[in-house]
C-alpha cells in the first residue's frame, strides 16, 4: 500500500476582491504536527485578519484525525470546504492554513466558500509531493536447505533482508510492501513444507 504526501513546505499567494489570502501546506504526519504548524503560522502572521486551518493526518480520504477552524470567519465558510478539499485531494498526511487579511470588501457566504476552497486547490495543483509507502517486517528462522529458495522466494514478493544471522539456523528479517505480506507468508510455508518459524515483528513506513 502506498499513498502521496507532501513533499516540503508550500506556499501560494492569491488577492480575491482586495482581500490577500496566503494558503501555505506541510506535511503532517499527526495531529500534533499539525497544531504545531498552525501555531508557526499564526505566529508569522500575528496580524492576519484571520488564519483558518484544515489537516488530514492519515491516509487520503480518512477521517480518523481531522481538524478545522474558522478563525472567527462565518460559521462553515471557511475551515469546513478547506478541509473537504483536502478529503478529496488523493494526497494524505496533509495540514494548510489559508491566512487572510481583509481588503475592504466582503465577499458574502459563498464567495468566502469559493475563496478558501479554491486557494487551497490551486496551492494543492502545484504542491510538491512524494510516495509514502507502507510496509510490513517479517522474521524467520529456516535450516540451511531452505536458505537459496527462500531468498529467490523473496525476489518475488519484493521482499528485502534487512538482518540476516547464521548460527544452528539462519535467521532473516525481510521488509517488503505491506500488501504482499500475507501471500509471502503463505509461499514461505509452501516452499518449506511447514518448516520455518514466522513472526511478522512490525509494521513500517518507508
Amino acid at each position: 500500500m502506498s499513498y502521496l504526501i507532501p513533499k516540503k513546505k508550500h506556499r501560494i499567494e492569491e488577492i480575491i476582491k482586495r482581500s490577500k489570502f496566503i494558503a501555505t501546506i506541510i506535511h503532517a504526519p499527526s495531529p500534533d504536527s499539525a497544531k504545531a504548524f498552525i501555531s508557526e503560522i499564526k505566529q508569522e502572521f500575528p496580524d492576519a485578519t484571520h488564519n483558518c486551518w484544515a489537516f488530514v493526518s492519515g491516509p487520503p480520504g480518512s477521517t480518523a484525525h481531522i481538524g478545522m477552524s474558522d478563525d472567527g470567519e462565518p460559521r462553515g465558510t471557511a475551515g469546513k470546504p478547506m478541509l473537504n478539499t483536502l478529503l478529496y485531494s488523493e494526497i494524505g498526511e496533509i495540514a494548510v492554513v489559508v491566512t487572510r487579511y481583509f481588503g475592504g470588501i466582503k465577499l458574502g457566504t459563498g464567495g468566502l466558500v469559493r475563496a478558501y476552497s479554491g486557494v487551497v486547490k490551486q496551492a494543492l495543483s502545484a504542491l510538491p509531493v512524494q510516495e509514502k509507502i507502507i510496509s510490513s517486517h517479517i522474521f524467520v528462522i529456516i535450516d540451511y536447505s531452505s536458505l537459496s529458495y527462500v531468498k529467490h522466494l523473496a525476489d518475488s514478493f519484493d521482499a528485502e533482508i534487512i538482518k540476516e544471522q547464521y548460527q544452528a539456523d539462519v535467521s532473516l528479517t525481510f521488509e517488503l510492501p505491506r500488501e504482499n505480506a500475507d501471500n509471502f507468508h503463505e509461499a514461505l510455508i509452501n516452499i518449506t513444507k511447514g518448516e520455518i518459524i514466522i513472526e511478522q515483528i512490525e509494521s513500517g513506513l518507508c
